[in-house]
């Protein structure tokens, strides 16, 4: 039975590392004792170790144990035998680039379809869509493809900022963009703002948090859902 917490962000303003949503994973992962990060979305600017060591700082607040990927000689089997997985933010292409060129993108979702408990974050949440198209990241990189782990049955657009009517920025917001991937694409789009995060057991798939999400559906009109609300028929 899958079991996944989707987040907006690892970090909410005013707290540390994963401390707003804390509470809740202690409980998601009650059954693990230990948690295997995949640290590959940083692009350079920390290394594997020093962001496993942000994950294991963070985890051991609820006496879990964490294990890089990068640690182990093999991946695959890492992520086979794995309690839990843990897939943090930072550059999506760089992410997928990497989970591609370790064969990864199938071991993952095989393991999350079989039931391991998986926590994305940010780009680690951009992944679980049907592609990685609706990202705010720079493609930095050229993954092999965009086609992402397809754990749930539409896209994801965490950290969404609504339009800010007091700005003087003349760029495109986040729902320009969107609707702009709308004219190419037909999945939904799901708006994740800060501090929100899905929770998907099985064909549950239940918006948590304090915020609505925006759902945004080709040629229909944006809409609101709120928290508690159940998105399973969003395709």
């Amino acid at each position: 039975m899958k079991n996944i917490i989707i987040a907006s962000t690892s970090t909410v303003h005013g707290s540390g590392y994963l401390e707003y949503i804390m509470k809740e994973l202690d409980t998601f992962f009650s059954t693990a004792q230990t948690i295997l990060f995949i640290p590959y979305a940083r692009p350079g600017s920390i290394s594997h170790d020093e962001y496993t060591a942000t994950a294991k700082k963070a985890f051991s607040q609820i006496n879990k144990t964490v294990r890089g990927v990068h640690e182990f000689e093999n991946p695959i089997e890492a992520i086979k035998h794995a309690d839990a997985i843990f897939v943090g933010g930072g550059n999506t292409f760089v992410l997928t680039s990497q989970l591609y060129k370790n064969n990864l993108i199938e071991a993952i979702r095989t393991a999350v379809i079989n039931g391991t408990p998986y926590l994305g974050t940010s780009a680690g949440s951009n992944i679980c869509g049907l592609t990685i198209r609706t990202t705010n990241d720079m493609p930095i990189v050229y993954p092999p493809s965009f086609n992402a782990l397809a754990l749930v049955p539409f896209n994801l657009n965490p950290h969404y900022l609504d339009p800010d009517s007091n700005s003087k920025h003349m760029g495109e917001t986040r729902e320009t963009r969107i609707k702009e991937f709308h004219g190419f694409n037909p999945q939904p789009v799901v708006g994740l703002r800060e501090g929100s995060w899905l929770h998907v057991q099985e064909d549950a798939i239940i918006l948590r948090g304090n915020l609505t999400a925006r759902i945004f559906k080709k040629d229909q009109k944006p809409y609101e859902i709120a928290p508690g609300s159940n998105l399973n028929d969003l395709k």
